[in-house]
């Protein structure tokens, strides 16, 4: 699942939800009682149906009528999509996964209203407080293969919670639940929907909760016939990542804040898992940021997949590994999708049963003595690690110096020639390299060529722009030194001047502003401006 945004759906979406009660198209205005949503479609013929509570009045108000995504618009995104393609180019590959997320999961206007009302409902004070154990069974009798899945999903949750020790269980409740405002729908995937909410004590958070008319559920019910099973089947399934999520502490996994669980008699169980909220991961825009910023991306995606490697559950793969998976919390990559992830790797009898095959390669691997394929879950973490971020985001624009050392990496990645812990030891020595200079040796000394004038700075302002710059209004990039920073300025033909800004970027590294004209200079104890002679010459400093 993806805390992926998309367009507002009537007055439920956008970057500031709605308060409760209030008018889409007129925030301040009430809305009449009780909530009406209309199908603009035809799903429901036309009529109108009630959202909490009440009856309904005799002419509903314009005001209330919310208009849905439709079937065909592609708004929202798949978030269970498996598998994948062999990289492509980069724009195609956008295209590619444009494509994929808008093919994945779509709903119906029918479907979104269940999805809201049924959110609706349980912030209205459905849903009882409790820790999930270990569930009670679905009653009887259900089709044989729907009963051997649910067994098999509720031996998942008693193997995770064995020798809970460690784990962090989340403060929030099914009373922050109720108590929460503004809900506004974020996207749904293939078996979750998730919302964002704000907490009544501040802050906000996204909710996840089972997409009962999602993919999952449709495909199981259409085998077994069964929609309550099914459903709870879904259920289970969310139970696991919350349970994930308890016991796997890691700045790379997206925080659990608590949880909200009713398994009060029916055949069904209401989880809804309150986590912390983040941004999309947007492939295209992350491409046209500086190469520090990526190279700290894809460093940070090494480090999970070590701590994945190594975890108190064992080696863990993330068997939907897809950037849709993952998303931004102040500027860090955090997974947010556990539910398809595996804490058990593939058993067999030979070496031929340990193929890691993906769409463009296949790897053999070896079958351990105990039976297990050796080291597959790691391998499969890094492969796709490989061909959905390191191949976009590490090689372009990055420092000369250290295009050998990333070529490296990606060549020993694309082969599988490295594990995690190789991978990681080449990434540290590139971030020493970058953060300590060494990659400048050998390089002439272009420094004199500038004079240098303390105590001042240049005036602000829209000048020459290059890529990829930290500012849209210039050319503003990361240095070592001034020295390197002259490197940069001679190899710019606009260049005339630089200053090296008190701005600091996640490395250490100072920020420079390089300018084409000399202008006004205004004095700044903490300041230099380096200027080139070539430009100085017959002007009156």
């Amino acid at each position: 699942m993806v805390l992926a945004g998309i367009p507002p759906v009537g007055g439920l979406g956008g970057d500031a939800p709605l308060a409760p009660g209030t008018s889409a198209s007129h925030p301040g205005t009430p809305l009449p009682a009780p909530l009406r949503l209309r199908d603009a479609r035809a799903g429901l013929g036309g009529g109108w149906v009630e959202g909490v509570r009440g009856r309904p009045p005799a002419r509903p108000a314009p005001s209330a009528r919310f208009a849905f995504p439709s079937p065909r618009s592609g708004s929202g995104r798949a978030a269970g999509a498996r598998g994948g393609a062999a990289p492509l180019p980069m724009a195609a590959a956008a295209a590619a996964a444009a494509g994929r997320a808008r093919r994945g999961a779509r709903l119906s206007a029918v479907a979104l209203l269940a999805l809201l009302l049924a959110l609706l409902a349980l912030l209205a004070g459905r849903g009882g407080e409790g820790q999930p154990g270990s569930p009670p069974p679905p009653p009887l009798p259900l089709p044989p293969g729907l009963r051997e899945e649910l067994r098999q999903r509720r031996r998942d949750l008693r193997r995770l919670a064995a020798g809970g020790g460690g784990e962090a269980t989340g403060g929030l409740g099914c009373g922050d639940l109720r108590l929460a405002t503004g809900v506004s729908l974020l996207g749904w995937g293939f078996t979750k929907v998730v919302a964002r909410a704000a907490l009544a004590g501040g802050g906000a958070v996204a909710l996840k909760s089972v997409h009962g008319s999602g993919r999952e559920v449709r495909q199981c019910v259409e085998r077994y016939r069964e929609p309550a099973g099914c459903r709870r089947l879904a259920a289970y399934k969310l139970l696991k990542e919350v349970r994930l999520l308890q016991r796997l502490q890691h700045p790379g996994i997206v925080q659990l804040h608590g949880q909200c669980y009713d398994n009060s008699g029916d055949a069904e169980i209401r989880v809804t898992a309150m986590l912390e909220l983040g941004s999309p991961l947007e492939m295209i825009q992350l491409l046209q940021t500086p190469w520090e910023e990526r190279f700290k991306i894809c460093l940070s995606l090494v480090k999970l997949l070590f701590y994945l490697a190594h975890s108190p559950l064992g080696s863990i793969a993330l068997l939907d590994f897809q950037p849709r998976q993952f998303v931004m919390v102040d500027g860090n990559l955090k997974v947010t999708d556990m539910d398809d992830a595996s804490t058990e790797e593939l058993s067999c009898k030979e070496d031929n049963d340990c193929t890691l095959d993906f769409p463009t390669k296949s790897f053999p691997l070896q079958c351990s003595a105990v039976g297990k394929c050796k080291g597959i879950n790691e391998k499969k973490n890094l492969f796709n690690a490989y061909r959905y971020f390191f191949t976009y985001l590490l090689p372009h624009s990055a420092p000369p110096a250290l295009q050998p050392f990333l070529s490296d990496i990606l060549n020993a990645t694309g082969d599988l020639r490295y594990g995690i812990n190789e991978t990681l030891k080449a990434f540290e020595k590139v971030l020493h390299l970058y953060k300590s200079g060494l990659y400048l040796q050998k390089r002439p000394l272009l420094l004199k060529d500038y004079i240098s004038l303390k105590g001042f700075r240049t005036v602000e302002g829209e000048d020459y722009k290059c890529w990829p710059s930290y500012s849209h209004l210039g050319c503003l990039l990361s240095v070592h030194s001034a020295e390197e920073a002259a490197a940069i300025c001679n190899s710019q033909s606009q260049c005339q001047s630089f200053i090296i800004t008190q701005q600091r970027t996640w490395t250490g590294r100072p920020l420079a502003s390089f300018q084409s004209s000399l202008t006004d200079l205004i004095p700044d104890a903490n300041a230099v401006v380096y200027i080139k002679r070539s430009a100085s010459s017959g002007k009156r400093l």
